[in-house]
This record gives structure tokens, sequence and C-alpha cells, in this order.
């Protein structure tokens, strides 16, 4: 890194990625911020600089000293060690810093010597202090996926119907009349865990009432008749749940029936076109219940307003995917047990990572908002101006 480039980092001030420290005296301190970065998105550690950004500097004994206790904090006061990379960065009146550069964890979570588990929060650090972070910790790494987590409910609140339908549509097979059959089967298709229990995507495919196993895990819909939330006045309401294609179904109803028809070239009689095409709602609905977080207990919410509608899902996007990426047509199944049966035909799926294309090549007014500090991915599609 160039002295130039240096003043221009320093210059952007602290942030998630970026801290300033100008010395440190304590391996465990050091090892916290570390671990910190790792289980977050990484960073760079600025040795030698003030929280203003002011470049003190530091002597060769100090660098020959943080050298060493970066090398003990990585591989002796963090579990798992971490492969950190150090720069000497000369400053015009002799003395040094040094950037500690600390990459995104690969083997998270990352413990200090303590067994805590540290998360950046913006310039800070905190404790991760609830299950739902550390199961998202894991999931960041494809340790643990949401829909595969075991419910406390068994083979009794399958919904027989509609399992039996999926099997007889999709394998051509016959729903097995022995409890103990069912449940080899729910088993044999990551529906049941060795234990006895559905898991999630169990629940939520097939199971006889899923919101009342996982009540956070429906639609709350509102129309409102301007461009705010209103406590006291909307056109339409509605808490939507049910197994995850009646929630599709219900939810995509609810949107139709609060947006205007247009009759276009038809005739006087006809019942119209929707002023955005049904394509664009069914796939931004596909995509916003199996790419939620659903390590996060709070409903999907669809909020109709007069000049938009909005598709707010729990969970940023995962890793490294970006809204960049996403309109660009990349994915990350967060839910890979959901995927593989929506894949099935289950809900209109096409294809993992073509539905937000698809969905701006129907109708390009879509902005896409994702919100990491508030945990929520929001889909706002523009109404067209009367």
């Amino acid at each position: 890194m160039t002295l130039e480039e240096l003043n221009t980092q320093i210059a952007l001030g602290e942030d998630s990625r970026r801290q300033f420290k100008q010395d440190i005296s304590n391996t465990d301190a050091l090892a916290a911020e570390m671990a910190a970065f790792a289980n977050t998105d990484g960073g760079v550690i600025f040795l030698g600089v003030t929280d203003d950004g002011t470049l003190l500097g530091l002597t060769l004994a100090d660098v020959a000293r943080l050298n060493q206790m970066i090398s003990n904090a990585a591989s002796q006061h963090i579990r798992s060690p971490l492969a950190v990379q150090t720069e000497n960065i000369a400053l015009v009146d002799g003395r040094l810093l040094i950037a500690l550069t600390i990459p995104k964890g690969l083997d998270k979570p990352y413990f200090d010597r303590n067994g805590v588990i540290w998360l950046k929060s913006g310039a800070d650090k905190r404790r991760v202090n609830s299950k739902e972070e550390l199961r998202r910790l894991f999931q960041s790494v494809d340790s643990l996926h949401a829909d595969e987590v075991p419910c406390k409910v068994g083979v009794e609140a399958i919904d027989g119907r509609s399992l039996a339908d999926f099997l007889q549509a999709t394998y051509g097979l016959d729903i097995p009349e022995k409890g103990a059959d069912l449940l080899r089967l729910l088993q044999n298709m990551n529906l049941a865990t060795g234990e006895g229990f559905l898991n999630l995507a169990g629940v939520l495919l097939f199971g006889k009432h899923p919101e009342w196993v996982k009540p956070a895990f429906i639609v709350k819909a509102v129309a409102f008749p301007g461009n705010v939330i209103e406590s006291s006045s909307y056109v339409d309401s509605e808490d939507i749940g049910g197994r995850l294609r009646d929630v599709f179904d219900d939810t995509l109803r609810f949107i139709m029936r609060n947006l205007h028809k247009r009759q276009g070239q038809q005739s006087f009689n006809s019942v119209g076109e929707p002023e955005v095409p049904r394509l664009v709602f069914e796939e931004l609905l596909v995509n916003a219940l199996i790419h939620r977080d659903y390590f996060i207990s709070a409903p999907i919410r669809v909020l109709v307003y007069a000049n938009r509608i909005e598709i707010i899902s729990p969970g940023h996007l995962p890793n490294n995917l970006t809204v960049e990426k996403v309109k660009a047509g990349n994915s990350n199944l967060r839910n890979p047990i959901l995927a593989s049966f929506i894949a099935k035909k289950l809900l209109p799926y096409r294809g993992l990572g073509s539905g937000i294309l698809r969905a701006l090549e129907a109708w390009s007014q879509i902005d896409f908002k994702d919100d990491r500090e508030g945990c929520l991915f929001t889909v706002t599609v523009w109404r067209p101006a009367d």
C-alpha cells in the first residue's frame, strides 16, 4: 500500500471494515478485534493511527513487538487460528504503520480465548448473545441451514393429502399407510430428522397447519390508500398462513386484487390486464419465500401503496451476495431443501438465480435494498403513474 493509498483509506474513517488503533498492549483485546472481523466480513486494522485519523506512526521496536503480538493472537488466542497478513507502511518522518488485514473467516464462528464470539457492529464490536445469531453464523459457512432445523412435531403434523398428491405427481408413488414407513420416507426426502421430528422444510411444505407450529413465518399484507403507512386507515389487510403453496397463492391473490386493471386494446367488457405483469410478483414472491432467513422469527411483509408495492423479507443478502450480483442473476442457496422441492414444481419456479432477471425483463421499475444493519431485504415495485 502506498502512502497515497493509505491516506485515502484513513480519510474514509472507521467503519465495519476499517479500524484505527494508536497502539495495542493486550493480546486478548487484539484477538477479540480480529475475531470480530473474521466473524463478519473481514477488514483492516491500522496500527499507529489515532481514532481521529492522525498518523502518529510506530518505532521499529513497536513494530517488532506488535508483530509478535499479532502472531500470538492469531495462532493461540483465537479458536480456530486465523491466517492474517501484515504490511509495514513507511511515513514521511521515518516512522511506520502496520496494516493488519483479517480475512472473512471460512471456519466461523471464531471465539476469543474466553469463549466469547464477537461480531462487528459498525466501527465497534459486540458479543453474540442469541441462538439466532449463532445459527446465522453457521449458516453463512454452510454448516447449518434453517430449513433443516427440527421442529417439535412428528409425522402426525403432516397433511396426508398434499403429500400424497406430491408423491403421485412427482414419483408415481402412493403415500405409506404405516407411520413408521411414512417417517422413513420423510427422512429419505430430508423432511424429517433421525429422531422422528419434522424439520422446518417438512412443516412448511407439507404440514397441516404450519402457522400453528411456526406462527412468525406468515405473510402480513396491507394495502394503504396513500404512499405512507397509516395506522388507522387501510384499504385491505390479511395475515396469510398455511403451507408455502397456500401462502404463495393467497399472497399473489392479495396483490393482484389491489392492483388496477387496464383495458389497453381489449374490448370494453374485458377484465383487463394488471398494471404490473403478474409474472413480476410470481417471481418476487417465490424468491421471498425460498430465500428469506428463517432463523429470524418474523413475517414477510407485503405493503401495497398508491405508487408502489414493497415485499420486505427478514434477513439481508447472505455471504458476499450483493444487489448488483442478484440483478446479474447470481444466487445463494440459503435454504437448499426448500429450493430442491420448489424445483419439483411445488411453486412456479423457473431456475436458480433467474427469477429476478425475469421480473426485471417484464417490469424494469424495480428497486432492491439490502439493509445489513436492519437485517432486511426490500423489493420495491413502482406502479405506473396514472
